[in-house]
């Protein structure tokens, strides 16, 4: 049995830089954070007794021959990319819902990727898991999506992550005093629009024309640097906050679809209450609403935003990790099936949870 633990997390600026179709050819920067808000996915090799030979858990159950026969596109892809023929059984808990901005597909994938290797005894680098992650959701799934949730999740932590036009992709760990983290970390506030959309689609509406929005995507870049020199500077950390507002101001502007009036009143009546700035999570239209506030008006802002539920976070460190690991629990990995008899069908009734 594994159990693999992997954070969600939160991009403060240089979103829309980290698309393969614009860092290759004008590279891309990205400012971001884990949270300790998880992705837990638990799996073993199934015993031979069921009829079936792959059980997956998530908002569904599937009960499956073979993994081409999975109808959840990560899980399907997944498993392919890491060539698994023995019977599994697999479930995924997240402490934060889908599609709300907070790289949960990613971390899905990071988690699923770490569990397998897991139960297959390697243990391999951060970098492959996000790479691989990457590999993955862009050109096996195909989602238009991103290459910085992938490095968020697989590392976490503070991060200065940076896309190179080869390629590459570099992660630079934001040095601060832990005095300065948990200042930043007491100025932001967390709220859950309850608006569901798919990052993919949202991305769609201004990914393939991303190279017209050229001068709008060097200014989201530049703010990565502005808002890295902030953090180590001594200047008030409120101008993150402001600087945060001039981002989302920016990043509205990719496309009609980033924001919506609902979105709008939500964060015109915070700013009202004393919110410096702030933003949507991830691609935009929905999901987790990120607003910097001064502790002495977060009371006013929550009361305003009292439809909302407010959610608490601190900064994660330590990225994807395994938190169960009991291999001695996998007699079961190379056994392909069990004789056709009436006991072990039964058997495997009774021990159907």
């Amino acid at each position: 049995m594994i159990l693999c633990r992997t954070p969600f997390r939160i991009s403060f600026f240089g979103g829309g830089t980290d698309y393969p179709s614009w860092y290759f050819k004008n590279g891309g920067s990205v400012l971001s954070t884990s949270i300790n808000k998880y992705c837990y996915i638990s799996l073993r090799y199934l015993p031979p007794f069921f009829e079936h030979r792959i059980r997956l858990v998530y908002s569904k159950i599937e009960l499956c021959q073979k993994f081409t026969e999975i109808q959840h596109p990560a899980v399907r892809e997944t498993l392919r990319f890491m060539e698994i023929n023995n019977g599994l059984e697999i479930h995924h808990d997240g402490d934060l819902p889908a599609r709300s901005g907070m790289g949960s597909s990613s971390s899905f994938i990071v988690g699923l990727l770490n569990a397998l290797y897991a139960l297959k005894g390697k243990r391999v680098t951060k970098k492959r898991l996000a790479l691989e992650s990457i590999e993955i959701e862009q050109n096996l799934i195909k989602e238009t999506v991103g290459s910085q949730d992938q490095v968020a999740a697989a590392f976490g932590g503070l991060n200065h992550i940076i896309f190179k036009e080869n390629g590459e992709i570099d992660v630079n760990p934001i040095t601060v005093s832990v005095r300065r983290s948990d200042e930043l970390n007491s100025n932001l506030m967390l709220f859950y629009t309850g608006i569901i959309r798919t990052a993919s689609d949202i991305a769609q509406s201004y990914v393939p024309d991303i190279l017209r929005k050229e001068k709008l995507l060097y200014k989201m870049h530049d703010m990565v640097d502005d808002s890295i020199t902030i953090l180590h500077g001594k200047n008030s950390i409120e101008d993150f906050g402001i600087l945060l507002n001039e981002t989302w101001q920016a990043k509205r502007q990719l496309s009609g679809k980033v924001t919506n009036p609902i979105v709008d009143d939500f964060y015109e009546r915070a700013l009202k209450k004393g919110a410096l700035g702030g933003k949507i999570t991830g691609a935009g239209g929905g999901g987790f609403l990120l607003l910097f506030v001064p502790p002495n008006a977060q009371v006013q802002v929550r009361k305003e935003l009292s439809e909302l539920l407010h959610v608490p976070f601190r900064f994660d460190f330590t990225g994807s990790k395994i938190i169960a690991y009991e291999p001695h629990l996998d007699e079961f990995s190379n056994i392909d099936k069990v004789p056709d008899n009436n006991c072990a069908g039964r058997f495997g009734e009774r021990s159907t949870i």
